[in-house]
């Protein structure tokens, strides 16, 4: 870890929230051994690797909450929402601090893991997020799944797809074995109906198809079972699962409320388009009641990891798919879903594997998807194709071996506007065309523009903005 790192992680404390440590330390660790146990229970220390610890690949468990915001866990720092079973996650590994999504919103976000590309780099990844059945991640783009199969890994995915609709596009045609879940971008989640009125919950897998699958129970429990029941089998080589909740995502309902489903559903089918957004639902308690939930929900799919006996050498990710809108709770940061403002792309991001990272670790090394991504191939021994070149960084070797991330450029784009950062400085062009510039290791919140103090710093990462935004396909007219 570089000395800048250093620096960085003895000032920044647990997101600024009193009384976490002592939380830490006061909950249960559960199926680790005695060393990891008392690491995992104290309080947080800055990230260090431990060259000496050996295991196998890992099976992969990579989980997505969907419009998480970055405090609404309370180990970031929430003050009504209690999510224990992320926390315990957390402190038996790795917090991280800087986390940022691929994008602002679901489906670029998701293109940008699949691939491990800018979503920039593809047709379907310009659409901001998916909303028709027009473009979609083509089946011919090597994708995390696709080269870890051919690595030999078996791959799922469950839960949201968002990255193209039948019959062209499927996670069954990008190489997952096998496909539970939904393709839009949200739905009602006891009737299963999309944005358009169809059902949208669907079985497959490769050489079958997809097909619609019955169940009218409600869509997270219904996931949770799914994954479980995956974990638990018996697998002759190492697994992917991408595991993909849309909670906390509207409509604002939770498991029970099956009279404001019953009425989103007649909405629906009277033609009301909008009727999914429910606009005129949702409140803190409800948002606060499915994040518990969604809390539960990874708990016990976590739990079944451990039953299976695989805990040990199984790396166990979890992250938003961007930052949250209306109900979350993103302070001190500005900004929500959809923009590049902090609240709109940082992320709570936690990483646990027994077999190889010690527990109750922070790190604020500034990460974003497509970093996963490479780190991913590299873990399970798959190599990059060489024809679609990656754009994260693998963050293997500062995982695992301790080496010292390189300085470089996380880099956003979406219509109307541009971010990038370098080291703590943020470049960031908002819808009111002025360029900015922010210290985030002093001003995560963005209010003390310092363009006008450092104009020659400005103009490097714009220049660096401007350079890798060449590179990219144009929007559409």
């Amino acid at each position: 870890m570089s000395s800048y790192d250093h620096d960085q992680l003895s000032r920044r404390a647990f997101g600024g929230v009193a009384g976490a440590a002592a939380a830490a330390a006061a909950a249960a660790t559960v199926g680790l051994p005695a060393g990891e146990a008392q690491a995992a229970s104290s309080a947080e220390r800055p990230f260090r690797a431990e060259p000496g610890r050996h295991g196998r690949r890992p099976n992969i468990l990579f989980i997505l909450g969907d419009d998480l915001g970055w405090a609404d866990l309370s180990s970031y720092g929430s003050p009504d929402i209690e999510t224990p079973n992320l926390d315990r996650l957390g402190r038996q590994g790795v917090r991280f601090t800087d986390a940022y999504s691929g994008s602002a919103t679901c489906s670029p976000t998701r293109f940008s893991l699949y691939t491990g590309r800018f979503p920039g780099r593809t047709e379907g990844g310009l659409a901001e997020p998916i909303a028709d059945r027009s473009v979609g991640l083509e089946p011919t783009h090597p994708t995390l799944a696709s080269l870890l199969r051919d690595a030999g890994y078996a791959t799922a995915l469950i839960g949201k797809w968002h990255c193209g609709y039948l019959p062209d596009y499927s996670p069954t045609k990008s190489g997952w074995d096998e496909f539970f879940g939904n393709f839009g971008g949200a739905l009602e989640y006891y009737s299963k109906l999309g944005l358009g009125g169809e059902y949208d919950l669907f079985e497959g897998r490769v050489r079958e198809g997809d097909a619609e699958y019955k169940d009218l129970r409600y869509y997270t429990r219904v996931l949770t079972e799914r994954a479980s029941a995956y974990v638990r089998r018996e697998h002759g080589k190492p697994w992917l699962l991408n595991l993909n909740f849309t909670t906390p995502h509207w409509p604002w309902i939770a498991d029970g409320d099956e009279a404001a489903s019953a009425e989103i559903v007649r909405r629906i089918k009277a033609g009301d388009k909008r009727a999914l957004w429910h606009a005129d639902g949702g409140s803190l308690a409800k948002y606060k009641e499915m994040v518990e939930d969604l809390d539960r929900s990874v708990g016990r799919v976590l739990d079944a990891l451990r039953e299976s006996g695989q805990e040990r050498d199984t790396l166990v990710f979890f992250a938003s798919d961007n930052g949250g809108e209306r109900f979350s709770y993103n302070w001190p940061l500005s900004g929500n879903k959809s923009s590049l403002q902090e609240g709109g792309i940082r992320v709570p991001a936690l990483l646990r594997w027994p077999a190889r990272i010690g527990g109750g670790q922070v790190s604020d090394v500034p990460v974003f998807t497509p970093d996963w991504t490479a780190t991913l191939l590299e873990l399970g021994g798959a190599r990059p194709h060489p024809a679609y070149p990656l754009d994260g960084t693998s963050l293997a070797g500062y995982l695992l071996r301790g080496e010292e991330i390189a300085e470089r450029e996380l880099f956003w784009r979406v219509r109307g506007e541009r971010a990038l950062r370098r080291g703590p400085w943020k470049y960031y062009r908002g819808k009111s065309g002025a360029d900015q510039l922010f210290h985030l290791d002093s001003d995560q919140r963005e209010q003390a523009d310092r363009a006008g103090a450092e104009p020659e710093l400005l103009g490097r990462l714009r220049a660096a903005w401007e350079r890798t935004d060449k590179g990219l396909l144009p929007y559409p007219a």
